[in-house]
């Protein structure tokens, strides 16, 4: 049965009652082994935790700010297409990019302003992020490399948004649920969401009751034979 009608209350459901592990555990059940972004992409702060759909931006890094007699009219726009795909935020979503080198930042103070006017919920980079002190004000959660105040303007370009990436081999499209917090970013695929999110549920209701089994003295081989869980 659906618990829920609309985004906003499957993200609400999943916020409140999920976390990374558990949908990784269910992905991993369902032949869907490759879902974890690498462990380097982390919170700014501890507590962030980030559940929306994946607004997907492409980057590649430059080697000047300005290239105007490059055959490629991207070159002549200062960051390429990022202001473009910022301002193409939604509702619920969350800005996903990879493509350049960790040379410099890819997420910043006045990218999150706009990005939460818009109702964007979070960030997460294949990289750095900087003006960290403004983000944590801001309370927008945004998941990097960590903090590195170098910018991208001289360094790098958006080439596309909303195309398919790829980040550590894990695919990303358009459009996927990102579940962010301390223990990782999770993908889930658009094509298997309600299955996961659903087994999920179970799943993290079947482990608070083997925590309280194991809590009460329960032995763990008794609480797996009898749960299945652990």
């Amino acid at each position: 049965m659906k618990l829920w009608n609309n985004d906003d209350e499957l993200f609400a459901l999943m916020r409140k009652e999920l976390f990374s592990a558990v949908i990784g555990d269910i992905m991993d059940k369902m032949g869907y082994f490759h879902q974890f972004l690498p462990p380097q992409i982390q919170p700014l702060r501890d507590d962030m935790v980030v559940v929306g759909r994946a607004m997907t931006v492409l980057e590649a890094d430059t080697f000047e700010e300005l290239s105007i007699n490059s055959k490629n009219p991207l070159m002549g726009k200062p960051f390429g297409l990022m202001l473009e795909a910022l301002d193409d935020l939604k509702k619920n979503e969350i800005y996903i990019c990879t493509g350049s080198s960790p040379r410099y930042a890819l997420w910043g103070e006045l990218m999150s302003t706009r990005a939460k006017l818009l109702g964007a919920v979070g960030a997460v980079v294949d990289g750095y992020s900087r003006d960290t002190k403004g983000i944590l004000e801001l309370d927008f959660p945004t998941f990097s490399y960590g903090r590195y105040a170098q910018d991208q303007g001289p360094r790098g370009k958006v080439i596309d948004f909303r195309v398919p990436i790829e980040i550590d081999g894990v695919k990303i499209q358009d459009g996927d649920i990102l579940f962010g917090d301390l223990d990782g970013v999770c993908v889930i695929p658009k094509e298997i969401e309600e299955e996961v999110v659903l087994k999920a549920l179970e799943k993290a209701t079947g482990e608070k009751t083997v925590a309280e089994a194991i809590a009460n003295g329960m032995g763990a081989k008794e609480a797996f034979d009898k749960y299945g869980i652990m």
